[in-house]
């Protein structure tokens, strides 16, 4: 799940590095220097609560027996899903008025005072961690090794170093096209995340058809495989899924790719010169 993870990281990193330089420059752009303190105060203190939350939760998982987990992951894996899903077609929806709507929210807690402030960027960069660390639990708790981890934190690093160039002027992407392409990936990711999770759930005897395959290619490609661990990594991929997980899978990628593509709204290609 390492490239999976990284793409989680990179886009979700850079929504929020972005989120970060709206409020940035605009203290900046209205002369409040003196207010930023404020704003990485609730920074990192939503950091700090995601970590917390994130490291909470592994523990008291890590207590539980085998087939809890299996129920609890399963169940955490649909979740994941179903809000990946949502923050993909919020983002799309809200990115043309997200800078005119976070720039009222700092007029307003400006006049309120420092509290106000640190709430602000507490709960805007807080609502992004949640959201990615969900979606990382998930994942990484799929894994036996620590690869997805390190895929989402260089990909959180990597988010944050373009969002710093983009917010000085020295680099300049086309953020709709970017939010595009690693929208309809994410939308994959999901649909692997989302079938690993019914699968989980069979196999705590939660749902039947653990025994029921729809196909196995596994000679074709061995989950061992270099390409059958790329696959794994990208896609959740599962040589010899069974029958409910292939029905799941298509019936969520098929109407959410189609929604996603079909119509789109101009994601904020102006937000990054901006801020």
């Amino acid at each position: 799940m390492l490239a999976a993870n990284f793409l989680i990281g990179l886009r979700e990193g850079l929504e929020a590095s972005l989120i970060v330089s709206i409020l940035v420059a605009y203290l900046v752009k209205t002369d409040r220097r003196s207010e930023l303190r404020h704003v990485w105060t609730g920074v990192v203190a939503a950091i700090v609560v995601v970590l917390a939350i994130f490291t909470a939760v592994e523990l008291i998982f890590d207590q539980l027996s085998f087939r809890t987990q299996e129920i609890v992951g399963g169940s955490m894996s649909i979740a994941a899903a179903l809000l990946v899903t949502w923050m993909i077609f919020w983002m799309r929806r809200t990115a043309r008025h997200l800078k005119r709507e976070l720039e009222g929210q700092m007029s307003d807690a400006l006049a309120l005072g420092a509290t106000a402030l640190v709430t602000v960027s507490f709960l805007t960069v807080g609502r992004e961690g949640l959201e990615t660390a969900a979606i990382l639990w998930s994942t990484i708790n799929a894994s036996t090794t620590s690869d997805p981890f390190l895929g989402a934190v260089s990909g959180i690093l990597v988010a944050v170093v373009l969002g710093y160039l983009i917010y000085r002027g020295a680099l300049r992407i086309n953020l709709g096209r970017f939010f595009t392409i690693t929208g309809a990936l994410l939308i994959l990711v999901a649909a692997g995340v989302l079938a690993y999770g019914f699968h989980d759930l069979q196999e705590a005897d939660v749902l039947p058809g653990l025994t029921s395959l729809a196909f196995d290619i596994s000679g074709a490609i061995p989950p061992d495989s270099w390409y059958g661990t790329l696959l794994k990594g990208t896609l959740n991929f599962q040589p010899n899924p069974t029958w409910l997980q292939t029905v799941v899978w298509v019936a969520y990628v098929v109407p959410v790719l189609w929604l996603y593509l079909g119509r789109r709204t101009p994601a904020p290609t102006r937000v990054a010169a901006e801020a």
